[in-house]
């Protein structure tokens, strides 16, 4: 048995907030109280210290099969653990794609020889060409928590309609990329920055709320559910909440990056800090911690995208891969540039982090309780710290290495287990 004691328990789901001890036993929380005094194999003293859910991120990439030069499944478990991550949903743009169930079982096997919880969706199209849709049934069965090509925007309404219509009838959604590539230039630049510094056509913001506002008009239409993967447009919150209040079955998330940084990360920290979508002006970052703020955005997503540093360090960043390791810094940024800046209390950014998104994917977890599963983050809300390159990811290609941010994960239990420790 695992005994936690004198920590503040903070539960999202119950808006519980209190100095309080939890007894774990294998894989279940047994009792939640004060001045518990059961014996126990290992005792963590938590004074000072926040106790949470283990954070779930529904928006990884694993890099298994076909890519494990840059990350796979084992490190990218290391990766969530060192980060307080104990739940995942990895999406399927592996080598071969995860569009049968062949391929999806081949990730599962691998993924349940690890210490944390690890999920996957299945794409939405047979290898991602747009076109034919995969068997959503039968990866249903197979495990898959749902549908997505992400990294590769649907183009075809109809093919879209067609997805939505079988998401609905088999209760499942679809998570979406959305960038409209005959409205884009570049990837991963920001249209302000392309221009003025790479004298080049970047990705637009265009692009981005054009494709939302028609895939959420079709997903109302259908009254099928779709997630709308990490935002980073002003006007984007804005055609959510629109479709969210006409009665639309849509969610949203963002990732850390664009509620902390802006394209002018890019001159300092150059291809770590290219993504998709990129990082945006100010006031995109502002409008989409109001759409946090407002519950428009109810999830916070890594998009946790590590490359090697030989793809990253090319002459020519255009031709950079897009993505940033994010597992290991997400509740800092969350802390930093949430709730030490006023804009989120605590337990609404655990919430984000936690709850919502197990919910969201209908996950066990997210929450603590008696008889619930013991999957807890233990972590300093108030310690500085300096984000080294030393990541337990494969990658480092983070532009947030040097910064300076609040929070630091001390203990991260997965099952009853400590699976990760400062």
């Amino acid at each position: 048995m695992l005994l936690i004691k004198n920590g503040r328990v903070i539960d999202p789901k119950t808006q519980f907030d209190q100095i309080a001890d939890i007894l774990m036993d294998q894989d279940k929380i047994i009792k939640i109280g004060k001045n518990l005094s059961e014996s126990a194999d290992q005792i963590i003293d938590a004074t000072g210290l926040v106790v949470a859910p283990g954070l779930v991120d529904v928006h990884v990439h694993f890099r298994e099969p076909g890519q494990t030069h840059k990350e796979d499944i084992h490190t990218g478990a290391l990766a969530a653990a060192a980060g307080g991550v104990t739940s995942v949903v990895m999406m399927a743009n592996t080598n071969p794609t995860v569009s049968d169930v062949e391929t999806l079982k081949e990730v599962l096997d691998s993924a349940a020889k690890e210490a944390i919880h690890i999920y996957s969706v299945a794409t939405i199209t047979k290898g991602f060409d747009g076109q034919n849709l995969t068997d959503f049934s039968a990866l249903l069965a197979a495990g898959a928590v749902a549908f997505s090509d992400d990294g590769i925007p649907l183009q075809s309404s109809k093919v879209l309609k067609e997805a939505l219509d079988l998401a609905r009838d088999n209760q499942t959604f679809l998570s979406l990329h959305e960038e409209d590539p005959e409205l884009n230039g570049i990837l991963g630049f920001n249209e302000g920055i392309a221009e003025k510094a790479f004298k080049i056509c970047g990705a637009t913001g265009v692009a981005e709320y054009s494709m939302i506002a028609r895939d959420l008009m079709i997903a109302y239409d259908r009254q099928a559910h779709v997630h709308i993967q990490h935002l980073s447009k002003a006007e984007s919150v804005k055609v959510v909440e629109f479709a969210q209040q006409l009665g639309a079955k849509v969610t949203a998330e963002v990732a850390p990056q664009h509620f902390s940084r802006t394209e002018q990360l890019l001159l300092e920290k150059g291809a770590n800090a290219k993504m998709n979508p990129p990082l945006r002006y100010e006031s995109d970052r502002l409008g989409v911690i109001e759409g946090l703020k407002s519950g428009v955005i109810s999830v916070i997503a890594t998009d946790h995208a590590p490359h090697h540093a030989d793809e990253k360090n090319v002459a020519d960043i255009t031709q950079a891969p897009s993505g940033m390791t994010g597992l290991e810094t997400s509740l800092s940024l969350g802390l930093t540039y949430l709730v030490e800046e006023g804009h989120l209390s605590l337990m609404a950014l655990l919430e984000k982090m936690t709850y919502n998104p197990a919910k969201l994917y209908q996950l066990p977890a997210g929450y603590l309780a008696e008889n619930g599963p013991a999957d807890l983050v233990v972590f300093d809300d108030q310690e500085d710290r300096m984000v080294s390159s030393d990541f337990a990811s494969k990658a480092a290609n983070s532009p947030f290495i040097g910064d300076h941010l609040k929070g630091q994960v001390k203990y991260t239990i997965c099952k009853g287990k400590i699976v990760y420790q400062a």
